[in-house]
């Protein structure tokens, strides 16, 4: 995760790098470290994009320059570089001593991780949880022999996964109202509650139904549904009427959240079956759907696994035929193609404000599935019932979890 990585670099670079290394000649002057992005850069100053807003980074002969590997970003791990190596878009992190106005900083020492290892870091993780990869549904947990039941969802079948953290496992745990791997926080296994959905990383068994975690992310998620209310594009947020509660929920979306549309067909023929696509309707899992498009689902955050991750290509869940890349070919679309009156489906992390959500994922044209849960309701039986906190309807790709 790119913000983990930077905390290790600043963390390391501060117990090495002690004040008398800049030339200070009183206690008030302290050493600064900032990071951020490459706007620009010429022979004598680079343009720093930070949280803060833009900084004049000016360049001597003095700057020392290291670049650093993404995959081990501590300062030992660090080679020599230069200044012909960085590039707009490149992460930097810059110690020095700040001018009065805090916007100029001469650069003592600039640490450089480019934009190509970033990206190369990036497919590595996401190869990882995908190839090995598991995710699915928490239906138990024993802390002291640490492991994990899992429920893997497929289209054609659901299977039961017995997942065994290794010894020192790393736990994760998304943050709430984030969709984004980056912002992911410590956890433990102590952390995991039954209906949490979770994906791992690590090995198989050889009869598919064990797993030996190496990685572990969870969450607590919840899947909603409504008509839109209103739309207002330009604060990329949607306001829905809950289908459950009748109350207004207003929906933000964020650049890591995956906005698609059902192919009308294929939502009728999908909501006919058991637990809304238990079995595998013609088409999916192979060529695009009528309608759809054979694009990638936006991405979901520096190092984090993609959507799908560990339901497809060697991982649990369906292979080819898994409901994530099912929903991959499906069209995108964008909250300037929604408008008052449309159904939508929305899965989210559970935050303590249930009027207010970050979408994980938006799905547009599942009418079908609602009307299905609405008959099956009004003649007294549960309408699958895997839609999440609000209940009672199922609409396939929405557990919750399957993005960032």
């Amino acid at each position: 995760m790119l913000k983990t990585f930077i905390l290790t670099l600043i963390l390391s670079i501060a117990a090495l790098v002690p004040a008398a290394a800049f030339g200070q000649s009183t206690p008030s002057m302290k050493p600064s470290v900032v990071t951020g992005d490459v706007a620009s850069i010429s022979d004598t100053k680079i343009v720093l994009k930070t949280k803060d807003g833009d900084i004049d980074v000016v360049l001597s002969d003095k700057t020392d320059y290291k670049r650093v590997p993404p995959e081990n970003p501590v300062i030992k791990a660090a080679v020599p570089s230069t200044r012909a190596d960085i590039g707009e878009g490149d992460k930097l992190l810059v110690t020095g001593l700040f001018g009065e106005d805090k916007k100029v900083l001469p650069a003592r020492s600039v640490y450089l991780m480019t934009k190509s290892d970033l990206a190369q870091k990036s497919k590595a993780d996401t190869e990882k949880w995908t190839t090995r990869g598991v995710s699915g549904k928490i239906t138990g947990v024993n802390p002291q022999t640490k492991q994990i039941t899992l429920e893997v969802r497929g289209l054609a079948n659901t299977s039961t996964v017995a997942v065994t953290a290794k010894d020192g496992a790393k736990f994760l745990r998304y943050a709430p109202n984030s969709v984004k791997f980056s912002e992911a926080v410590s956890s433990s296994i102590t952390d995991l509650k039954p209906g949490d959905m979770m994906r791992a990383a690590g090995e198989k068994g050889a009869d598919a139904t064990t797993f030996t975690a190496e990685e572990i992310i969870s969450g607590a998620f919840q899947t909603i549904a409504g008509t839109v209310k209103s739309v207002d594009a330009a604060k990329n947020e949607v306001v829905i009427t809950n289908t459950q509660t009748k109350k207004d929920v207003t929906i933000d979306l964020s650049l890591a959240s995956t906005l698609k549309k059902f192919p009308e067909e294929m939502a009728n023929r999908m909501a006919q079956f058991p637990s809304g696509g238990g079995a595998r309707p013609a088409g999916a899992g192979g060529a695009a759907p009528a309608g759809g498009s054979a694009g990638t689902a936006p991405a979901t955050g520096a190092g984090g696994p993609p959507a799908g991750a560990g339901q497809g290509r060697g991982g649990f869940g369906g292979g080819r035929g898994s409901i994530d890349e099912m929903l991959e070919r499906f069209p995108n679309i964008t909250a300037a193609d929604l408008k008052a009156g449309d159904v939508i489906a929305v899965s989210s992390t559970k935050t303590q404000n249930p009027d207010h959500v970050t979408a994980i994922k938006l799905l547009a044209g599942v009418e079908p599935f609602l009307r299905i849960a609405q008959a099956s309701a009004a003649g007294g039986q549960r309408g699958g019932g895997r839609g999440g906190a609000d209940g009672g309807f199922t609409i396939p790709g929405l557990d919750g979890f399957g993005g960032p």
